[in-house]
């Protein structure tokens, strides 16, 4: 019997047939729950019901406010438009910050790993700094940046380039040779085998290494804010702890997390969109 026709009906519509394939009239269901963000979304629940019940182990709300206390405060920053000022000005300095990262640790990675002479040079120099957590320069840049924006989007290059710079490094590494050699054997010029063979082979592990420099950056930041500037959510979660005010610490720290999460959406479709030919590789 053909999927489209049961016994002793006529021929069955193809939408309904496919319906009844998946499952019944409850296909559209698993599918939605099964919706990338369906999941974040049954994610975040499971953590706000830890949260509350370590808020009620805990009885403390001046340590652990709840869960609804937070984003009252969350709403009543919101509305006042201080979040979306200090969250807008954190942002401005991460974007700044990572795109000197890149236009910085791209050029060499690709230097480097085309060039063995020049790896072996700059290697030892880039593994000497690289173990130096950034938060370790923020006495030495505060003498020398001061309080303002220059400190933390220093200290955010600084951690950022070194993610970018070795897997910038690995994804050229990784060009097939026989590519390179065919390109050699062709007479095609350096340029159009940078631009047509080692660029597209390398830059789904350069767009991961970006997405790991955004990372170590947007949590270096807090600690620079904290310190060398007089704004930014690091600003404002030093500013309420000193004012004992722990569901607007809570807030912003909840901010942190929430633009973190949109920012990596965010780089992921971009490498989807960048390296398309790397879909399915494992590279997400």
């Amino acid at each position: 019997m053909k999927p489209q026709e049961r016994q002793g009906q006529g021929p069955v519509p193809l939408p309904q047939a496919i319906a009844t394939a998946q499952g019944g009239g409850y296909g559209w269901l698993r599918r939605t729950l099964a919706n990338r963000w369906a999941v974040a979304v049954r994610s975040f629940a499971i953590f706000a019901a830890l949260w509350w019940l370590f808020y009620a182990w805990n009885g403390n709300p001046l340590q652990l406010p709840s869960p609804v206390v937070v984003v009252e405060a969350v709403w009543e920053l919101l509305v006042g438009g201080e979040l979306a000022e200090h969250a807008l000005i954190s942002t401005v300095r991460l974007m700044i910050a990572l795109c000197i990262s890149i236009l910085l640790a791209v050029p060499l990675g690709f230097w480097m790993g085309h060039s063995p002479a020049v790896n072996s040079f700059v290697d030892p120099l880039v593994e000497l700094l690289r173990p130096i957590s950034g938060i370790a320069w923020l006495p030495l840049a505060l003498f020398i940046f001061g309080v303002g924006n220059t400190l933390p989007v220093f200290i955010m290059v600084y951690v950022g380039f070194f993610p970018i710079l070795l897997n910038t490094v690995a994804g050229v590494r990784q060009v097939d040779r026989k590519l390179l050699s065919a390109a050699s054997t062709m007479g095609i010029s350096r340029g159009a085998v940078l631009r047509y063979v080692l660029i597209p082979g390398a830059l789904p592990t350069v767009m991961v290494g970006v997405r790991l420099a955004f990372a170590a950056s947007w949590a270096a930041i807090v600690a620079a804010e904290l310190i060398g500037s007089p704004s930014g959510l690091g600003f404002a979660i030093e500013w309420y702890r000193q004012l004992l005010m722990t569901p607007k610490v809570f807030a912003f720290i909840l901010v942190i997390g929430v633009v973190g999460y949109l920012c990596d959406v965010g780089l992921r479709s971009l490498q989807r969109f960048l390296t398309p030919w790397s879909e399915g590789t494992g590279v997400q």
